[in-house]
C-alpha cells in the first residue's frame, strides 16, 4: 500500500484545497494518470498519480483544505500480501433465517425531508448547454426511465447504489411488486404498500437547493457567471454538476424560455434575501492569498498614484487597421494590445520602472527582462499571470500571448509558474466601465498601470472643441524605487505613444 502525499506545487505553498477527484476507491490507476484537481493560493493544478495499482482510499474530501505533506490517496500496487477474507457473520444461519435477514435489509429507509427554500432568480446567460427535462404534467409522465438524466428503471442514476440519492433527485415511481433476489423457500416479496428504497418518492429535480448536486466551488462559479444550476444536467458522479458543465452552459444556445430578462452589462443577479440576516464565506485559496498580498503591498511599499487623460483616437483607428492585416488573423486585437506595447517601449526608455525593492539586502534590483503581468478577474478571484519576456515579442506574437493568457485564466487553468516572476503589471479597469482608479502594486514589482474606459469626450484640437476618443491612465509606483520625476516621465511616454502610435516605431 502506497500513500501519495500532497506536494508543494508552487513556491513554498503550505496548503491546497481538494477541488475535484477524478478517481474513486476501487478504480485502477496508472503512473501519470490525472487523479485530482487542487486549488492552491495561486492556481488550479491537476496532480498525476506517481503509482500504478488500485485506489484503496481517498483520504481527503472535495472542498477540504489539506496541508502540504499530508497523504491524500492510498494505492494498492499489488506487491503486498492479499487482504484477509472478511468473515461472513451469517455463515451459520439457516436458509430461512438468512432470507429473513435479507428481507430486513430491504426495508426502505424513509427519505429525509427535503427543505423547500425560496428559489433565487439568477439570470441564465444565453448558452446553457445541457438542460434538465421539464417536469411532467401527469403522474404517468413522471415515472419510468429518463435516458437524458442517466437513470435506470428504478429511478437511480447509473452507477449509483439504490437509495443513494434518497431525498434528492429520485423520480416518483408507481408501486410494483419487486423480488428480493432470494430463491426458494423464504423468498421475500415487497408489497405495493412498501416500495423499495430504489423507488422512494421524493421531490422532483430542481425543486430545492439540495436537489442540485454541486460542490461549493462549482456553486460559486455558477453564481459568478449567472448560470442557474437547476437548469443544467450534471455529468459528474451521481449526476452532480461539474465546472465543465457550468462552462459549457455559456457556450451553447439556450431556449428563449430558459433565459430570464436581465441587463447584459453589468450582470447583476436578482437576489431574494430570505432566512438568515448574513452569510459568512470562508476566505481561502486565491482570495486569501490576494488579500494577504494586497495588505503586505499597501503597508510595505509607499504608493504614489498619478493620472493622465489621453486622446486615444489614433490608437483606436490603429486597432481597426491592425484587425484587417493578415498577420493578425486568428488573434484578438484590442486597445490593450497597444497599451501593452507602449508600456514595453516606455520601460525600455526608463529601465528603473522595471525594478524591485529587496528589503533584506537593502538593494534595488533592476530587471533586464520584462515579464508583463495582466490583472485578470476570474471566477476564482483576481489573478495576475504574466507574459514571459514580453519585450522580445513582435506585435502579432504579443497579441497571441495576451489572448492565450486571458483564455487560460477564464478557464481556471492558470498555473503557478504563469504568475511567478512578474516585473510590471497592467490592469484594464475600462472593461468594467470605469474611468480610473488607484491600483495597488503586485508584490515584488514597482509599477502598475490602470487603463480606463475609452469614451467620447469634448477635446480641444488646434483651438477647436471636437469630439475625441479619450481615456484615463493611472500609474501607481513604489516611491522607494521610483521618484516623482521618473514616474511622470514614464506615464507621459505611455500617453504620448497612445496619442500617436507611430512613436512606438520611433522609440521602440
Amino acid at each position: 500500500m502506497k500513500e501519495f502525499k500532497l506536494p508543494d506545487v508552487g513556491e513554498g505553498l503550505t496548503e491546497a484545497e481538494i477541488v475535484r477527484w477524478h478517481v474513486k476507491a476501487g478504480d485502477p490507476v496508472k503512473v501519470n494518470q490525472i487523479i485530482v484537481e487542487i486549488e492552491t493560493a495561486k492556481a488550479v493544478v491537476e496532480l498525476p498519480c506517481p503509482f500504478e495499482g488500485v485506489v484503496a482510499a481517498l483520504m481527503a474530501d472535495e472542498g477540504e483544505v489539506v496541508d502540504v505533506g499530508r497523504p491524500i490517496i492510498s494505492v494498492d500496487d499489488g506487491t503486498g500480501p492479499p487482504p484477509a477474507p472478511v468473515p461472513d457473520e451469517r455463515a451459520g444461519e439457516e436458509p430461512a433465517d438468512r432470507a429473513e435477514a435479507l428481507a430486513d435489509d430491504m426495508v426502505p429507509t424513509p427519505p429525509a425531508e427535503v427543505r423547500q427554500p425560496v428559489l433565487v432568480g439568477y439570470g441564465v446567460k444565453p448558452g446553457a448547454a445541457k438542460r434538465r427535462p421539464r417536469k411532467p404534467s401527469s403522474p404517468e409522465g413522471a415515472s419510468g426511465t429518463s435516458a437524458a438524466a442517466g437513470t435506470s428503471t428504478s429511478g437511480t442514476p447509473s452507477g449509483a447504489t439504490p437509495g443513494a440519492l434518497a431525498g434528492t433527485v429520485s423520480a416518483t415511481r408507481a408501486p410494483e411488486t419487486v423480488r428480493s433476489g432470494v430463491n426458494g423457500p423464504g423468498a421475500v416479496t415487497a408489497s405495493p404498500a412498501a416500495p423499495s428504497a430504489a423507488s422512494s418518492t421524493v421531490s422532483p429535480p430542481g425543486t430545492g437547493r439540495d436537489a442540485v448536486l454541486a460542490k461549493p466551488p462549482v456553486r460559486k462559479l455558477a453564481k459568478d457567471l449567472g448560470v442557474d444550476l437547476a437548469s443544467l444536467l450534471g455529468t459528474g458522479p451521481h449526476g452532480s454538476i461539474t465546472r465543465d458543465d457550468v462552462q459549457a452552459a455559456l457556450a451553447a444556445p439556450a431556449r428563449e424560455s430558459d433565459v430570464q430578462a436581465a441587463p447584459a452589462r453589468p450582470r447583476v443577479p436578482a437576489v431574494t434575501w430570505e432566512g438568515e440576516d448574513e452569510e459568512r464565506i470562508p476566505v481561502k485559496g486565491v482570495r486569501r492569498a490576494t488579500a494577504q498580498a494586497m495588505v503586505a503591498s499597501a503597508f510595505t511599499a509607499p504608493h504614489v498614484t498619478e493620472f493622465l487623460q489621453v486622446d486615444v483616437t489614433a490608437t483606436m483607428d490603429a486597432v481597426q487597421r491592425l484587425r484587417g492585416l493578415p498577420d493578425f488573423a486568428g488573434v484578438k486585437v484590442s486597445p490593450l494590445l497597444l497599451v501593452a506595447k507602449a508600456v514595453l517601449v516606455a520601460a525600455r526608455r526608463h529601465p528603473m520602472i522595471n525594478s524591485a525593492w529587496d528589503e533584506a539586502r537593502q538593494e534595488i534590483v533592476v530587471k533586464h527582462r520584462v515579464n508583463l503581468g495582466i490583472a485578470a478577474a476570474t471566477p476564482r478571484g483576481l489573478l495576475v499571470p504574466n507574459v514571459k519576456d514580453a519585450h522580445r515579442l513582435s506585435l502579432p506574437d504579443l497579441a497571441g500571448a495576451l489572448g492565450a493568457l486571458a483564455e487560460t485564466a477564464r478557464a481556471g487553468r492558470t498555473q503557478p509558474a504563469d504568475m511567478a516572476g512578474g516585473t510590471i503589471t497592467i490592469t484594464n479597469v475600462g472593461v468594467f466601465g470605469v474611468d480610473a482608479g488607484t491600483p495597488i502594486l503586485n508584490p515584488g514589482e514597482s509599477a502598475i498601470l490602470a487603463f480606463g474606459q475609452v469614451r467620447d469626450m469634448p477635446w480641444v484640437v488646434d483651438g477647436q472643441v471636437v469630439p475625441r476618443r479619450v481615456c484615463t491612465l493611472a500609474l501607481s509606483f513604489d516611491h522607494r524605487v521610483v521618484d516623482g520625476e521618473l514616474g511622470s516621465l514614464f506615464l507621459r511616454d505611455v500617453g504620448a505613444m497612445l496619442e500617436d502610435p507611430l512613436r512606438m516605431l520611433a522609440w521602440g
